[in-house]
């Protein structure tokens, strides 16, 4: 075997077994008590859809467990921001507990980009946490530790800087064959390129924890490839010992059709492409196909291809933070 590779792999086992942990390794009492003497606080960001059935259940259990009857919650802001959403999502967020923000209301100047990244990068300036909890806002029977797991490290551990949940992802009954993605096009692509991120359990996930102070330092991709890209450019910006994980048990939500994958599989592969090489273009575009009367048509959708920049590049969250 290449003595790189070999490298590579042990520096991988090894960073297994010391940035790997269970939720359960970080009791809540322990958590608030190093959260207390640090003085650190902690924001809580759930990107939102259309998710009125889901996201008024993940709100409540974060304010019961993590909030209401603590004399020092470990969550100080509670945020939903509204991607435009055409159900009662806001209005159900809001009931349950959290701030409303819509995606619009934030850095007006700016017209907004779709994607789920455009609403991450935006909620830097609609929060004010030393950590950052981004939450999907479509989870099922959902768990605070999906919360305290992986803001823990961050209160724990001064060396580290980004937490990713892992879990099981069943797909209908079949458990572990979620995240169709993740297995055939994200894991090869870090495998093959960024080999020292092999040891992530699920990449693609959208809980993590991130000191703001990283955060505000790297680009935000605005759609679906936010989550790998932010992955990547942390490595390189703070190294692999400031990486790590938690096991937060399984992982219900809804599962998107064949379609919808495929383009978010290419966006994934695009948002690898420019780290790989900035400036390589590639086409911007998927063409997929649906049958129809006279049978398969062809259907082209735009691959997201904007990046915001980092956050602290920005007038107004510079200004903000002189205040």
């Amino acid at each position: 075997m290449n003595q790189g590779v070999q490298n590579v792999l042990e520096e991988v086992e090894r960073w297994l077994a010391d940035r790997s942990w269970s939720a359960a390794d970080r009791p809540l009492d322990q958590l608030l008590e190093r959260k207390r003497a640090a003085g650190t606080t902690v924001s809580v960001v759930l990107p939102a859809l259309d998710e009125e059935a889901t996201v008024g259940e993940i709100v409540s259990v974060i304010r019961r467990d993590l909030i209401d009857g603590l004399a020092h919650p470990l969550v100080d802001e509670l945020v939903v921001v509204d991607s435009g959403s055409t159900d009662r999502t806001a209005e159900v967020a809001a009931k349950a507990g959290a701030r409303v923000v819509h995606r619009d209301e934030i850095l007006p100047r700016l017209p907004a980009l779709p994607g789920k990244g455009e609403v991450l990068w935006r909620s830097l300036l609609a929060t004010r946490g030393d950590i950052v909890c981004f939450v999907d806002a479509d989870l099922r029977d959902f768990s605070s530790a999906f919360v305290s797991g992986i803001v823990g490290p961050l209160l724990t551990d001064p060396g580290v800087e980004f937490v990713k949940a892992m879990y099981d992802r069943p797909l209908g009954n079949a458990p572990g064959q979620g995240g169709r993605v993740t297995e055939l096009v994200a894991r090869p692509l870090l495998n093959l390129h960024w080999p020292q991120l092999a040891g992530f359990v699920q990449p693609l996930g959208g809980e993590y924890a991130v000191r703001r102070s990283l955060l505000e330092r790297l680009p935000f991709p605005v759609g679906y490839g936010v989550e790998l890209g932010l992955l990547v450019d942390a490595l390189h910006t703070v190294g692999l010992e400031a990486l790590a994980q938690v096991d937060v048990g399984v992982r219900l939500h809804r599962h998107q059709d064949g379609q919808a994958l495929g383009r978010m599989a290419a966006a994934i592969y695009r948002t690898a492409l420019v780290r790989l090489s900035r400036g390589h273009h590639v086409r911007p575009e998927l063409t997929q196909f649906e049958r129809g009367p006279q049978g398969f048509v062809p259907r082209t959708y735009p691959v997201d291809t904007e990046e915001r920049p980092p956050m602290a590049g920005i007038e107004e969250y510079a200004v903000r933070r002189v205040a």
